[in-house]
């Protein structure tokens, strides 16, 4: 009994000081995910309190079930306009982005240290796969929106990179502990097999809950723990068929999360804290595991590993997979620096550990340093620049909370919102009268000094005012475009990225040359309308952001809608 009640006090007292380490982190920019390595390193054999803990299996089950829950948290948040703009370079780079990833850098590993090839490809497909979540993380402490090209590559691309990483990991993994030489039509109908059962197995499981939450009255209680639930039961049976898990739950979350079902706002906001608390053990019981001593055996190999997966075989990999899709050579920069290696890598070097392969502890290290490396010199520097390139949009305006109430014939769930209201906000020192909606919601009255006033009681918003309005989910930016009030400590403002004006996109340039100096146009360049000047530009995939210098001024995509169309460009002199 005691040993146990030991136990516990020790995991409650990590997690507490891991959970509050996140302030400080914030503050010193850190990326999050450091911070819980070093805090289980410094409670490990080597460390302050000196835990000896070996046990690789129950690190493996923890990370294996941490990282089913953080790929379903990642496929609810990915909406589907996302994948119009970067559904197939995303797939490049998950596809063959891991494959040229792999390969280079065993060449670099073989060239540098003379290791024998299966072990260099090895280590290569270990550190092959990114980690979306550590990406998102330290961008969501800075309060930084990348643009949505960007942003969709890289989460698409790190939620389907895992399953190629692990099935060049299992695959040779199994032939150096058998002697068996690679056979590449094995490991084709391998990957083939993978890839579309784990697809079929993803998209039975999100319509099977889909279907389920609507035919049957659950508490909303109930119903976010029945979605994690049912993941992990996709991502077990998807696995036991030898598939891929880690692509069924995404896909699942994806099926998911685009339902518009009216329980998806809880559901989200468990998950939320389930994936930090999955991230949080992860790294707590990999930095355990490590041994910070014997790290030192192999410096040498691991920083040149680091070296040439940060330096050369990202990069070469990124430019490879992109240059079909026209990238802008800024978002291509950017995307092969922001190559961030998190708790995959290290999740996978336990499977040489498992399989008793000869240098078992060469794997872990290896990827444990690199990805050490990685997360200080790429998360510590991916912030800046990603404002240095020009890629940081100003935020979507929401609401701080979101209340579903019932779903409506058409399907769109009701919900309450609550708006701050500050003095950046457009509706600081109205009436709710003096409002104009493109979407007219419903008032339902103000929180002030921690008592409600009711709607018939109107009065003049003043700083510190919460209002209460309910509406279509559907509706929801249109209504915070007026409500919603800005942080201008630490997110880019609307009316310095895009211009104090706004042009309709159906407007020619040669109408917007009358009083902009756009300069001399040909009359084939005038005839153009904005929308169709920036679908000719970038190639139909147009995200919010995008610029174009016509003369002397920037003209600047503010609104873009689902299906990918253009509704309104910001202007500004150059």
């Amino acid at each position: 009994m005691n040993e146990v009640i030991g136990i516990m006090l020790l995991g409650g007292a990590l997690l507490v000081f891991s959970i509050l380490a996140s302030v400080l982190s914030n503050r010193l920019g850190a990326p999050l995910l450091l911070v819980f390595l070093c805090i289980g390193m410094l409670a490990g054999e080597d460390g302050i309190l000196g835990v000896e803990f070996d046990n690789p299996q129950l690190s493996f089950f923890i990370g294996s079930l941490a990282l089913a829950i953080i790929l379903f948290d990642g496929g609810m948040r990915t909406h589907k306009e996302r994948f119009r703009v970067a559904l197939w370079p995303a797939i490049s780079l998950s596809t063959l982005g891991v494959a040229l990833t792999c390969t280079i850098t065993a060449a670099g590993t073989v060239w540098l240290f003379e290791l024998p090839w299966p072990t260099a490809l090895l280590i290569g497909a270990l550190l092959s796969s990114t980690d979306a979540a550590a990406v998102f993380g330290i961008f969501q402490s800075r309060g930084v929106t990348l643009k949505q090209r960007v942003a969709s590559t890289l989460e698409i691309e790190s939620g389907t990179n895992d399953p190629m990483a692990v099935i060049l990991t299992m695959t040779l993994t199994t032939a150096l502990a058998t002697g068996a030489s690679l056979d590449l039509l094995s490991l084709g109908t391998d990957v083939l097999w993978q890839l579309v059962i784990g697809l079929i197995a993803g998209w039975l499981g999100g319509q099977a809950f889909i279907q389920l939450v609507r035919r049957i009255p659950l508490d909303f209680t109930f119903v976010p723990l029945l979605a994690a639930a049912s993941a992990i039961l996709v991502f077990s049976l998807t696995a036991k068929a030898n598939a891929s898990g880690f692509l069924a739950v995404y896909l699942m979350g994806y099926l998911i999360g685009n339902a518009r079902l009216p329980q998806i706002v809880h559901i989200l906001q468990v998950q939320d804290g389930l994936t930090w608390l999955g991230q949080i053990l992860m790294f707590l019981i990999l930095g355990l595991l490590v041994t910070p001593s014997h790290l030192m055996d192999n410096a040498a190999l691991s920083l040149s590993i680091a070296l040439i997966l940060i330096f050369v075989a990202r990069p070469i990999a990124t430019l490879v997979c992109l240059l079909p899709f026209a990238f802008p050579w800024r978002e291509q920069l950017f995307i092969s620096w922001v190559g961030l290696r998190g708790a995959v890598p290290i999740i996978l070097a336990l499977y040489p550990w498992l399989s008793g392969l000869e240098d078992q502890a060469l794997y872990f290290d290896v990827a444990f340093f690199v990805v050490l490396i990685s997360l200080l010199v790429q998360g510590w520097t991916m912030t800046p620049l990603a404002r240095w390139l020009g890629l940081e949009v100003p935020p979507t305006p929401e609401p701080t909370q979101r209340l579903p109430l019932e779903t409506l014939p058409s399907g769109d769930p009701l919900e309450v919102w609550a708006f701050p209201i500050n003095k950046d906000s457009l509706a600081f020192e109205h009436r709710w009268e003096e409002l104009s909606f493109t979407h007219q919601p419903c008032f339902v009255g103000i929180i002030r000094n921690h008592a409600w006033i009711q709607a018939e009681h109107t009065q003049q918003f003043v700083d510190g005012d919460c209002v209460l309005v309910m509406g279509r989910a559907a509706d929801m930016d249109s209504v915070s475009r007026v409500l919603a009030s800005s942080d201008k400590a630490r997110q880019l403002q609307e009316s310095d990225f895009f211009g104090a004006f706004s042009l309709h996109a159906s407007l020619s340039l040669g109408e917007v040359a009358q009083f902009y100096p756009l300069g001399e146009l040909p009359q084939e360049k005038a005839a153009l309308s904005l929308s169709d000047f920036f679908a000719r530009k970038f190639h139909r995939r147009v995200v919010v952001g995008d610029y174009l210098h016509v003369g002397s001024v920037t003209l600047t995509v503010r609104q873009v809608d689902s299906n990918g169309n253009i509704e309104s460009v910001g202007i500004k002199e150059s």
